[in-house]
């Protein structure tokens, strides 16, 4: 039946494909022509269409791989040095533009590096450390004046972002438009009033302090802050400054942005808005660069990217509140934080008298987990440099890495997002430094330094006198190609004075417990020491193998003591050693020391009575005893008691001394091996104001010494490992260390919890 009907149609079929004469077939035949040309143009349509998509995306692909933001045209630029600056007709010299990126974290520049194309090419093609250490405590007004004077917060008045003067009444915080604008806060010189006095110009686009007739000075242009406008605005802004004419255009010019600190505060360190925050900042910079590209100014202008702190997970399980360790808490407030204060309520009246020693002595070791260790401000470690200001609350709470202390719950201002504050040496804490431009070295990396320094480094790249500040000057000079200071080292002020003995015999006691010790065997000790002593030259070799240390006192009155095994820097004046010097080689195994019964310091016969102390005052004040600088049992070329005599004899507290010999029996001996030996110089610090200063010699009665505050320790060693500190060639290791000298530590509950006193 299929077969039959196939066939009946073909008639129909060769009608079709050959033609036919009928009308019928005619229109049959058209209408299937209309319907195939209609098909086509849809075909074609959809085929245009698609090419059109295809085009459309390609142009698009493009464009986002030859613009992703600012930048591009300064990256496209030949990277090349450039030995001298390449300015355009009217700079008669490089302008200096520090940038601020607030809250910028060192580790942001690793973890995130493939998103910073701009500021990681400014790294590669400049001068960077891998971090720059801010001050403490580390907060964004305290670091951003210090980076700007050169001065620690105790020095410049800007000790915290809230703050109370005593001397006024008055509370300082970033809200309180009046008092954040009094100049009677800012204390220093920042670096816009400094060039203004030597005849340059500045302009500010935000800064701390920019926007307060510091000293009745403004800068020259500068910007009242308001965190409302853009970043965008703020770039463009400078970059019309920068085509000012020349006798009204700024040298030196600041610009602040925000990020990456509003968004780690707000979504934590380590959140995606970080992220969009350091790209976004990245950007800016790019458009900085690019703008200085379009001018030809990108080989003219030095720059400095900066910021003042990092960032620190916040929460409320890394929190520790006063109150759940102390039952009476109404006469007092924290100032809450990772840097926390106690301050009394009751102020003017008892700012000064309230029991801070008693607060301090009862929150000692009372949290269990030891996060939170209580201090007097004057007992902090010395290189905080956080004492010596009325505005520092005596009373503070040294925290561990990633907490926060406060009254209780409800005064902790962060639990979520990031908080910053911390110890200034902690690795979060730790901000960037890029140094871009014609002074700059180029593809350079530096070893780490503190933000005290930036002050006089600009000052460098501006050509003009620094203020005094806590910097050194010329210790940034390896960032430049062209350093202008050339740092010598200070004078000394006062010489030695002659310390000899003619006989041996001893001539006076320092009655110190050495009645079983007759004259002869102490004439005979007396003779050898007097022998040895003679070998200046090659005692000098060995014990000062980097010369003699300086005194940079005047009127100071000492000799030089040479013995087999150490030299004496002895101080007449203060009845002790001012340093000790000895080099020891590496110990196989920790000394022997005699038992303290057995241990008999006898007179100097090389000192007269009149310049030695004595032992009577250990004898009235149980409290207080005496050590040695260099200990005895260190002794390796000449005898133990070369070291047992009152010349090497210091005042001690028990409790330090304990830990003074465990320094030297326990930890010397690793260092000298892990080090190939070591030379150490040690000696005692009197700064009882806290001001970081010497104090002068103070009249004492008898033969009483003075108290030490604290004792330093500086270990040398050479840092080609193969080679012994006395024979070292090339650059040092040093380890400094500043230990303080106190009857006790009580707020010490393990050492695992100590700050490090360097």
């Amino acid at each position: 039946m299929e077969e039959t009907k196939a066939e009946e149609s073909l008639p129909d079929q060769e009608a079709t494909v050959f033609g036919t004469s009928e009308p019928e077939g005619q229109k049959k035949t058209s209408e299937r022509r209309k319907t195939r040309i209609k098909h086509s143009k849809i075909i074609v349509g959809v085929l245009l269409l698609i090419l059109l998509i295809a085009i459309l995306a390609a142009l698009i692909s493009m464009k986002t791989k030859t613009h992703r933001g600012g930048g591009d045209l300064w990256l496209e630029q030949e990277s090349h040095e450039v030995q001298q600056p390449t300015c355009p007709p009217g700079f008669s010299r490089p302008p200096l533009i520090l940038v601020s990126l607030d809250g910028f974290r060192a580790q942001y520049l690793t973890d995130h590096q493939s998103h910073l194309r701009v500021i990681g090419a400014l790294r590669n093609r400049g001068t960077t450390a891998p971090y720059i250490r801010p001050v403490y405590p580390t907060k964004t007004f305290p670091n951003h004046y210090t980076i700007v004077t050169g001065l620690y917060p105790e020095s410049h008045g800007i000790v915290d972002n809230k703050m109370y003067d005593v001397t006024r009444n008055a509370f300082f915080s970033l809200k309180n438009e009046d008092e954040k604008c009094n100049p009677k806060w800012y204390q220093g010189e920042p670096i816009w009033i400094t060039a203004i006095r030597q005849k340059l110009k500045a302009a500010t686009y935000f800064w701390p302090g920019s926007d307060v007739a510091i000293n009745g000075t403004f800068p020259n242009i500068f910007k009242e802050y308001d965190s409302g406008i853009t970043f965008k605005t703020r770039v463009s802004t400078l970059l019309n400054w920068l085509s000012l004419p020349e006798e009204k255009r700024p040298d030196f010019y600041t610009l602040y942005l925000d990020e990456p600190d509003s968004s780690g505060h707000r979504y934590g360190p380590r959140s995606l808005e970080v992220i969009d925050a350091l790209k976004n900042v990245d950007d800016m910079v790019g458009e900085l660069m690019d703008g200085l590209t379009e001018r030809n100014l990108h080989h003219c202008v030095n720059i400095i990217i900066i910021s003042d702190h990092g960032m620190e997970e916040a929460s409320c399980e890394k929190a520790a509140f006063v109150s759940n360790y102390l039952p009476h808490t109404s006469d007092f407030e924290v100032i809450q934080g990772p840097a926390a204060r106690i301050r009394p309520k009751r102020l003017p009246e008892d700012y000064f008298s309230f029991d801070y020693e008693g607060l301090v002595r009862n929150l000692s070791c009372s949290a269990h987990d030891l996060t939170m260790t209580p201090y007097l401000k004057e007992h902090l470690p010395k290189r905080m440099h956080f004492a010596n200001n009325i505005r520092i609350e005596r009373g503070h709470l040294y925290m561990k890495p990633g907490w926060q202390a406060a009254l209780n719950q409800n005064e902790v201002k962060r639990c979520s997002g990031g908080f910053h504050g911390s110890d200034n040496i902690f690795t979060n804490m730790q901000g960037i430094f890029i140094g871009y431009g014609p002074g700059f070295l180029q593809n350079t990396i530096v070893p780490p330094f503190e933000n005290i320094e930036v002050y006089n480094l600009m000052c460098d790249l501006l050509n003009i006198r620094p203020a005094p500040n806590n910097g050194t000057h010329g210790s940034l000079n390896h960032l430049l190609k062209n350093p202008v200071h050339h740092p010598v080292h200070p004078a000394q002020l006062s010489h030695e004075t002659p310390c000899e003995a003619a006989e041996p015999a001893p001539t006076y006691s320092l009655h110190c417990n050495c009645s079983s010790q007759i004259n002869s065997s102490e004439t005979e000790m007396n003779r050898i020491l007097l022998a040895s002593s003679t070998k200046k030259e090659s005692q000098r070799r060995v014990h000062h193998p980097y010369g003699t240390p300086g005194v940079v006192q005047s009127g100071a009155n000492f000799c030089l003591l040479y013995h087999l095994d150490y030299i004496n820097g002895y101080s007449k004046d203060r009845l002790m050693p001012l340093w000790v010097s000895y080099s020891i080689q590496p110990l196989l195994r920790p000394p022997k020391p005699r038992s303290e019964t057995d241990v008999c310091v006898r007179a100097d016969v090389r000192v007269p009575l009149a310049s030695s102390q004595q032992c009577l005052q250990y004898k009235d004040d149980r409290s207080l005893t005496y050590g040695l600088l260099h200990p005895h049992y260190l002794s390796f070329s000449g005898p133990e008691t070369d070291s047992l005599i009152g010349t090497n004899m210091v005042p001690m507290f028990p409790a330090f001394k304990k830990v003074w010999n465990y320094i030297h029996q326990s930890l010397l001996p690793k260092y000298s091996q892990q080090l190939n030996g070591i030379n150490i110089l040690s000696g005692p610090i009197f700064d009882t104001d806290y001001d970081g200063n010497v104090d002068p010699v103070r009249e004492v009665s008898g033969n009483e010494a003075s108290i030490p505050t604290h004792f330093f320790l500086i270990l040398n060693s050479c840092q080609n490992l193969t080679l012994l500190p006395t024979n070292c060639v090339g650059p040092l290791k040093v380890q400094s260390f500043i230990l303080p000298h106190r009857p006790d530590y009580s707020e010490v509950c393990k050492v695992s919890n100590l700050p490090a006193p360097l």
